[in-house]
Formats: structure tokens, C-alpha cells, sequence
């Protein structure tokens, strides 16, 4: 196999996984039921005029299993940091305590555990998009390679050594699914 073939599947490979692990982070933002820093991400505050992420204003806590503690640097943020949150409307309300914010994870309903489960299955299917929309565009690159001279055996053995990486890609969706679908419906 010549060095444009192995660039081409090299690319397949790296862009696949890295819609993967953008799945891994957007399945770690949906809760389970336990209390997970992640949960916060994504929520930014206005810090002196800048939306900044929470992470990067306070410590973020998870003493046990059922509740999140935010500890702001400065206690001037407090406020800021609790509008955040509920902003967010994440589905739980920050306590005010002193100089930190306690967040208490209530347990899921059946009907909220469904319904996390869709927004999952959801970003599932936008991973198995990307790995899709991946494979497609470096066909396309491995097709041109028929103009530059590389033999049409070596381009079909390309192209079958992709659609094997997509299979495989669209493979560990499912399992990353079945995992995260697990998770959210155990009590």
C-alpha cells in the first residue's frame, strides 16, 4: 500500500475517534443520577464582564454521590455563579451556604430517566453522523486516488479497509450507548 492510501486511512482513523471522544464528552454531561463535576460544564458566569466557565472560577466538589459543592475563588462570585446554574436550567437548584453553593442531585423519575436516555441516544446518532460524514469525504479523497496512478486493486482494498474502520467506529457508538442507557436506567 503506497503513503497516500495509508495518509488517507490515518486520517479516517484519527477523525473517527475524535468524534468518539467529543461522544464521551457530551454523554458525560447528561447526569445519571450521580453527582459528577461534569455536569457543570459548559455553564459559564460573567467574571468582570467575561463568560468564563465555572472550572475556571471556582473548585467543584463531589463529596458524595447526591451532591456538588462549588467553591468560588472569590466570594464576590457567588451570586453570579448560582444565576449560572439556574440559567442553565439543568434540572436542580444551587443552596447557598455561606461562602460556597451546595447542589443536591435529586433522584431521577422513571419518566426523567427516559427522557436522558433519548437526549443520549441522540448524541449517538450524531456521532454515528460524523463517522459517516468522515467516511464519505475520505472515499472521495481515496477515489482520486484512481487518477494518480494507483492501481485499482490497491483503491479497492482502501476502500474496504475504511468501510471496516466505520463499522468498527459505528460499533463502539452502540456499545458507548448501551454503557451510558445502563447507567442512567439503574437506580
Amino acid at each position: 500500500m503506497n503513503d497516500l492510501s495509508k495518509a488517507c486511512l490515518e486520517e479516517a482513523k484519527n477523525s473517527m475517534k475524535s468524534s468518539l471522544s467529543f461522544l464521551d464528552k457530551e454523554l458525560a454531561k447528561i447526569r445519571a443520577g450521580k453527582a459528577n463535576p461534569g455536569m457543570l460544564e459548559g455553564v459559564k458566569v460573567d467574571y468582570y464582564g467575561t463568560m468564563t466557565e465555572i472550572s475556571q472560577v471556582a473548585n467543584i466538589n463531589t463529596p458524595d454521590a447526591r451532591s456538588i459543592v462549588i467553591q468560588p475563588w472569590e466570594k464576590t462570585i457567588v451570586g453570579a455563579i448560582n444565576k449560572a446554574i439556574l440559567d442553565a436550567n439543568l434540572g436542580f437548584t444551587p443552596r447557598h451556604e455561606g461562602d460556597i453553593l451546595r447542589i443536591v442531585i435529586p433522584p431521577l423519575t422513571e419518566e426523567r430517566r427516559k427522557e436522558l436516555c433519548k437526549q443520549a441516544k441522540t448524541e449517538v446518532e450524531n456521532a454515528k453522523v460524523n463517522v459517516r460524514n468522515v467516511r464519505r469525504k475520505v472515499m472521495d479523497e481515496v477515489k482520486k486516488l484512481k487518477d494518480k496512478s494507483v492501481p485499482e486493486d490497491e483503491v479497492k482494498q482502501v476502500e474496504k479497509e475504511l468501510q471496516d474502520i466505520t463499522d468498527k467506529n459505528i460499533a463502539e457508538c452502540d456499545k458507548i450507548y448501551a454503557a451510558k442507557e445502563k447507567e442512567i436506567m439503574s437506580i
